[in-house]
Order: structure tokens, then C-alpha cells, then sequence
């Protein structure tokens, strides 16, 4: 697949290491002689200083034949403009731009985004997109990372294995023999900085990061296995009233689910606008790394803190603060990747890289066949991927043990029907199966050859 990349930033980046790794034919396009620097010394594609938007620049990227453009500037209006020329003049067929600007996507303007106006097939926001991963964070306490597939039936958590986790230095086999009627399968498992996608025979140990599927109405004692029974937080302090902090503490009003939430904004001009946009929510005009201003929030009394300014300096600061006045949860959003391995000595609970979840979120469009969701795992290490198996799949009418999935990939769960199955080596995949699983990068472009549409189907 030829892509275009517009944008050298930290998600263009990545996307194209990715994307380039899979053998796709990837161009970069920035500005930025130092990006375009980067990109060409770390990454083996084809790379450019340019502007997105400019005809002659889309032409020497190779856009009269590319299969989709990806515009992820810092510009919106750039973004906008690069799909508008690659659709009018390339005929581009796919079409993704980040749009930060709320404005643009306020739904009174929803017909903006249209084959007529601007004809953008896949519009990315990355603030409703972190405030939305944070939000599902909060639902599941002692969880670090938690992603519903097929529906929200079922579940994929994160959690970090300590020395007091029930379930360490036992074989994974065993988990069935000891929880029989507990729909769990451990799907990944994160040691010295590197994902296994594991066998039935290997064992978690303290210090492990593990991704587990479970049935979402069995999340309760799934996390109780993993002895995880914290109740689930409700009082909650936010540190910045950005766009993120401000769509997070709104879905929190509309939840209308016994949430309590303040916000600390450092701009008299910001605390003022989000204080009419959100009614019922308290706003603290001061500095979060001021002990006072974090009193006035009432920290002592909060569950959790929330910390998503524009500068991740801040926001570890602030965090490990409100850790100190005896906060028991900290999610931290962090945009430098070598932060991460630091702030997980330091004790924050929860890392959110804006980084990750764009990628992820562009990465279910870029995916071909029967692909309906994919989701990032640590730097793209591995994926999570929700596919449909058509009459066509190879996989229909075979046993896992028999289907020849690729090494690298583990079944999590099938949704069949209104049926949630944690398959076994017997279990048989059939025609329309949703098929949950989990696969390492270097075999995600095998995992779709699984699911590819044939021409039978027609």
C-alpha cells in the first residue's frame, strides 16, 4: 500500500516506522528540515521537506497513485487543505486528518466534512480521543490500561503483576482449572521492556505488565484474580482545562453517575471559559505544583488525579504532588516517550501517551480485510485487533490448533451470536465469528491475509 504522510511530529513518526516495517510504501511530508532529518537517518522511507498542502508537494509524494494520505501536521487547516488538493487533484481514495480545533468539530457544522465540502473520510481528534481513554481508565481501578472490543462485551485490561498478585509463578494453563467459570485469557505479557505474546505454558512474575481478555460482566472477579477489589473512583481532580481536561470533566457531568470532579487551570482567561462550559463542575484558577492551590481543591479527599497539561513536565510533578497529599491514583498524561521508564519508578499509576492512542486510532483505518478495530500495544509492540471471519477466511470450519495462525498471535475471545467464548486449542471458528485477538507487529500483516475479503464473497 502506498501512503502519504503529512506531518514529521511524533504520530507521523510513528506511523511511518510502523507503517514502513509492514513493507508499505510510505512518504513523509513536514516543514521541518530537522523531522525530515530524523525521519530519513532513523526510518527506511522516503521523506521530504515540504508543504502538506502545496499541489507540487502532494505530486513529488507520489499522490497521483497513493492508496490513502494521512495528514497529521500541527496545522488543522493544513491537514484540511492536504485532503481537499489529494482528493480534487489525485482523486486520493482514502483520506485521514488530525483536527484539534473543538470548533471544527462542533456537530452544528457536522455537514463541513462531506464528499461536497471538504471531502475528509476519516476525521481524527486526539484530545476527545485521550480524554475518552482516560475516562475508561477511571472505570477500572488498578488498571493501567483497559480497551472494549466487539461492542464493550468484552474487555482487554492491563495491569502490573506484583508480589502480592494471586496468580503469579503459575503456569497459564492452570488459570481454567482454577477459576472454571471465570472467562479470562492472558493475551500479552510485557517483561524488561519487551511484549511476549504468550504460550500456555509461561508464567507471569512480579514486575510483569500483562494484558488479560476477560467477559465484560466478569470484570469484577477478573480483576479480583489479579487482586485488584479497589472501588471504583468517583472523586477526581483534573490539572489543566484544556480541550482533554475539559472533555473529560464534561462526559463526567453527563455521566450523571455520582462523579465529582474539579479542575485546577493556570490561565485566568481558560478557568473563565471552561467555567461556563461546565456548570456544575468546580474550576481553580492556580498553579497544580502550589500546595495551596491543591488544599483548595480539596486533595486530600480526592481518589484520583487526573494531570493533562500541554507540558508533560508538569504533569509528573503535579501528580506525584497529589500522590504525597495521599491521593491513591495518578494518571499522567506524558507526550515524551522517554519519560515512560522513569515514571513507572517513580510510582505513577496510570501513563497516557497521546501518541499511542492517535496511532491506534488511525491504525484501524489503514488495516485491510475484515478489520473493525485495532489498538496499539506499548510503542506498537503488538496489537490488539477485532476482525470478522467471513465464509471466505481460512480460518472457518477449523480448530484453532489446526487453523495455522501465525507464531505470535493468541486468541483471545470469540464472540459468536449473543455467546462469549474464551476459545480452547478444539475450539472450532465459524462463519461470522468476531475474533479478538492479540499479535505481535512483525505478524499483524499475516493476521489480515486471515481475514481478507475474497472475491468469492461477491
Amino acid at each position: 500500500m502506498k501512503v502519504i504522510i503529512c506531518g514529521a511530529g511524533q504520530v507521523g513518526f510513528h506511523l511511518a516506522r510502523y507503517l514502513s516495517a509492514e513493507n508499505n510504501d510510505i512518504t513523509v511530508v513536514d516543514q521541518s528540515p530537522e523531522l525530515i532529518g530524523k525521519i530519513n537517518d532513523q526510518l527506511d522511507v522516503q521523506a521530504f521537506v515540504g508543504h502538506a498542502a502545496h499541489p507540487h508537494t502532494l505530486e513529488r509524494a507520489g499522490a497521483e497513485d497513493a492508496d490513502m494520505l494521512i495528514a497529521v501536521t500541527f496545522t488543522d487547516e493544513v491537514n484540511m487543505t492536504a485532503c481537499q488538493v489529494a482528493h480534487s487533484l489525485f482523486n486520493v481514495p482514502t483520506k485521514i486528518a488530525r483536527i484539534r480545533q473543538q470548533n471544527y468539530l462542533d456537530p452544528l457544522w457536522g455537514n463541513l466534512f462531506s464528499k461536497d465540502n471538504l471531502p475528509i473520510d476519516v476525521i481524527i481528534s486526539p484530545e476527545i480521543e485521550v480524554a475518552r481513554a482516560i475516562n475508561r481508565r477511571l472505570h477500572v481501578p488498578g488498571a493501567f490500561d483497559m480497551i472494549p472490543m466487539a461492542d464493550d462485551r468484552v474487555r482487554v485490561i492491563g495491569v502490573r503483576c506484583t508480589e502480592d498478585t494471586p496468580i503469579i509463578n503459575t503456569p497459564l494453563r492452570q488459570l481454567t482449572s482454577l477459576f472454571p467459570d471465570l472467562s479470562i485469557r492472558v493475551i500479552g505479557i510485557r517483561r524488561d521492556a519487551k511484549m511476549i505474546i504468550p504460550t500456555s505454558n509461561d508464567q507471569m512474575f512480579a514486575g510483569d505488565e500483562v494484558y488479560f481478555v476477560t467477559e465484560t460482566t466478569h470484570l469484577s472477579r477478573a480483576m479480583s484474580a489479579f487482586g485488584h477489589e479497589e472501588k471504583e473512583t468517583r472523586r477526581i481532580v483534573i490539572i489543566g482545562g484544556g480541550n482533554i481536561g475539559t472533555y473529560l470533566a464534561k462526559e463526567l457531568e453527563e455521566a450523571n453517575d455520582g462523579y465529582s470532579a474539579r479542575i485546577i487551570e493556570y490561565s485566568p482567561e481558560r478557568a473563565r471559559e471552561v467555567a461556563e462550559i461546565l456548570p456544575t463542575t468546580s474550576v481553580i484558577r492556580g498553579d497544580a505544583l502550589d500546595s495551596e492551590i491543591l488544599e483548595e481543591a480539596n486533595i486530600s479527599r480526592a481518589e484520583a488525579v487526573v494531570a493533562v497539561t500541554d507540558q508533560d513536565e508538569t504533569n509528573i510533578l503535579s501528580s506525584l504532588l497529589a500522590k504525597r497529599h495521599g491521593v491513591e491514583r495518578a494518571i499522567t498524561l506524558v507526550n515524551k516517550a522517554n519519560y515512560n521508564q522513569l515514571i513507572n519508578n517513580l510510582g505513577i499509576d496510570v501513563v497516557v501517551s497521546p501518541r499511542e492512542i492517535t496511532a491506534s486510532t488511525i491504525l484501524q483505518h489503514v488495516r485491510r480485510g475484515r478489520i473493525r478495530a485495532v489498538h496499539s500495544l506499548r510503542d506498537a509492540e503488538a496489537e490488539v485487533i477485532e476482525a470478522e471471519a467471513l465464509a471466505t477466511s481460512q480460518l472457518v470450519g477449523k480448530a484453532i490448533r489446526d487453523a495455522k495462525i501465525p507464531k505470535g498471535v493468541v486468541v483471545g475471545a470469540i464472540v459468536r451470536g449473543e455467546e462469549i467464548i474464551i476459545p480452547r486449542a478444539g475450539t472450532i471458528i465459524e462463519e461470522n465469528d468476531i475474533i479478538i485477538l492479540c499479535a505481535s507487529s512483525e505478524v499483524v500483516r499475516k493476521v489480515e491475509k486471515l481475514f481478507a475479503v475474497r472475491l468469492e464473497y461477491f
